[in-house]
C-alpha cells in the first residue's frame, strides 16, 4: 500500500507551526498570521526531502479566549496526532522559553512512546543557540533549534525527520513482511477481545462486561496454512458525543488509525443490539480507509437478525456489498471460517485483472448500457487498465471526463463487482480524458 507516513506538527498557538510547515513543505498552504490560533482547520500537506515523501499534518487552531479550554483542545490535538502519525514534532517558542502547558504536552508525547522530536522555533540568531538548553527540562532529548521564518536549521530538521522515518519504515516493513494486516473494529463490548482470545486460545486481551475495557490497540499474530495474520484488537468505537474521557477519545483515534494500517477490516456487530446507525458509520469509516471489509455478526447464539434486512440497510450506505458471517466468540461458532474469509478478501484486495479481460468487460458494458449523452455530447470510452492493487485501481480512458454521470459511474462499478467478484473490496475507478 502506497500510504505515506504522517508527521504531525503540534504545539500551542503562536509558536510558529504554520510557518514551519510552509518551510518544510516548500509550499504556502498553511495560513500564517500574528494572531494566535489562526489555523482553524487541520490540513495535510505532502512534502519531500532527499527523495523521501511524507505527509505533514498541520493541526487546526484552538479557541484562545479561555486558557483552560485552549489547553484542553491542544492536548486533544496531540492525542489525535499520536494516534495516527508515525512521528511527532512538538514545537515550542524559543523566544518565550518553556510556556504554560508545554510540560503537559511533552509528558503526553513521552508517555505515548511515539517517536518524537522537540523543535525550538524562533531561534533567529544561531550564535545564541544556547537559548535552547533550558528545553532539555522537557525530557524529550536534544532540542532542535530552527527559525521557520528565515529557514535556518530547517534542512537539519528535515534530515532528522527522514532519518527517523527510514528507521520506522524498516521496522514496519520487517513486521509486515508476508503478513495480512487485519483491524477488528466495532462498538465497545461488541466482543472484539473475546474474538481475538478465541482465535489465540488464551486470554491475550482483558475481557470485561464493562464497555470499552480495551483501552489500547494490541497486535496479535496468528499463523495458518503458511500465512501470518496480524490482528489489531482496537478499543471500541463510540459515538463522539459519548467520548467523555480523554482515554476513550484516544482509543477511538487509535481504532481509526488501525484501519489506516490494515488491509482487511472486520466490523463486529453485536446482534443483541441489532444493526445500529452507528454500526453503519463504522462500516463507512472502514471503507473511507479503503480496507477490504466483512461484517461479523457476533453473539448469534443469543440473538439472530434478518439477513435480508441487514443487506438492504448496508447496501444503502455503501456499494461494496461486504460479506456477512454469523459467529459466536463465546461458543466458537463460525470461528474456523474467519481466516479463510480474510484470506479471500485479501486475495481480492491484491488481485490484478489482465488487460484483455478488462477490455472485453468494457465492450460488454457499453453494449448492454450505452454511455450517456450530456449536453449534446456522447461519452466515449476507449480503453481500460489496472495500474495498481491494494486496493485495485482501474483507469478508463474517455474522450471527456465531464461527460461521466454519477449514475453511469455507479453502473460500471456495480457491473465490475458482479463480473469479478469484488464484494467487500474497495474499488478505485478513475476516468481520464484525452487531456489528462
Amino acid at each position: 500500500m502506497d500510504r505515506l507516513p504522517k508527521v504531525a506538527i503540534v504545539g500551542f498557538p503562536n509558536v510558529g507551526k504554520s510557518t514551519l510547515i510552509n518551510r518544510l513543505s516548500g509550499k504556502r498552504e498553511a495560513v500564517v498570521h500574528s494572531e494566535a490560533g489562526v489555523t482553524r482547520d487541520r490540513k495535510e500537506i505532502e512534502a519531500e526531502w532527499t527523495g523521501r515523501r511524507f505527509t505533514l499534518i498541520d493541526t487546526g487552531g484552538v479557541d484562545t479566549a479561555d486558557r483552560r479550554e485552549m489547553a484542553r483542545q491542544v492536548k486533544r490535538q496531540v492525542e489525535q496526532a499520536i494516534g495516527e502519525a508515525a512521528l511527532i514534532l512538538l514545537v515550542v517558542d524559543g523566544k518565550t522559553g518553556i510556556g504554560p502547558g508545554d510540560e503537559d504536552l511533552a509528558q503526553i508525547v513521552r508517555r505515548s512512546g511515539r517517536p518524537a522530536l522537540l523543535v525550538v522555533n524562533k531561534i533567529d540568531d544561531f550564535s545564541r543557540v544556547d537559548l535552547v538548553h533550558e528545553f532539555h527540562a522537557l525530557g524529550m532529548g536534544d532540542p532542535v533549534p530552527v527559525s521557520a521564518l528565515h529557514g535556518a536549521g530547517s534542512g537539519d530538521l528535515l534530515d532528522m525527520v527522514v532519518e527517523r522515518l527510514d528507521e520506522l519504515g524498516e521496522q514496519a516493513g520487517a513486521e509486515a513482511a508476508g503478513e495480512i494486516r487485519v483491524a477488528i473494529v466495532g462498538r465497545p463490548n461488541a466482543g472484539k477481545s473475546s474474538l481475538v482470545n478465541r482465535m489465540l486460545g488464551k486470554e491475550r486481551v482483558i475481557v470485561s462486561p464493562e464497555a470499552g475495557t480495551t483501552r489500547d490497540s494490541i497486535d496479535s499474530v496468528v499463523e495458518s496454512e503458511g500465512t501470518r495474520f496480524r490482528f489489531i484488537d482496537t478499543a471500541g468505537l463510540r459515538k463522539p458525543g459519548k467520548l467523555r474521557e480523554d482515554v476513550e477519545y484516544y482509543s477511538r483515534v487509535r481504532a481509526l488509525a488501525a484501519m489506516d494500517k490494515a488491509d482487511v477490516a472486520l466490523v463486529l456487530i453485536d446482534t443483541t443490539l441489532g444493526l445500529t446507525d452507528y454500526d453503519l458509520t463504522i462500516i463507512e469509516e472502514a471503507m473511507k480507509r479503503r480496507c477490504a471489509t466483512a461484517l461479523l455478526l457476533n453473539k448469534w447464539d443469543l440473538e439472530r437478525l434478518d439477513l435480508e434486512d441487514l443487506r438492504w440497510r448496508v447496501g444503502r450506505k455503501t456499494t461494496i456489498k461486504p460479506p456477512f458471517m454469523a459467529i459466536s466468540a463465546l461458543t466458537g461458532r463460525g470461528m474456523r471460517d474467519i481466516l479463510p474469509l480474510v484470506r479471500h478478501l485479501y486475495g481480492l484486495y491484491t488481485s490484478h485483472i489482465p488487460t484483455r479481460q478488462l477490455n472485453l468487460f468494457l465492450q460488454e458494458v457499453k453494449s448492454d448500457h450505452a454511455p450517456p449523452m450530456v449536453r449534446g455530447r456522447q461519452l466515449k470510452m476507449y480503453y481500460i487498465s489496472q495500474p495498481a492493487t491494494a486496493p485495485p485501481r482501474i483507469v478508463i480512458q474517455v474522450n471527456n471526463k465531464g461527460l461521466i454521470t454519477r449514475g453511469y459511474a455507479t453502473y460500471i462499478e456495480n457491473e465490475m463487482r458482479e463480473r469479478f467478484g469484488y464484494h467487500g473490496c474497495p474499488l478505485v475507478i478513475q476516468f481520464k480524458g484525452k487531456r489528462s
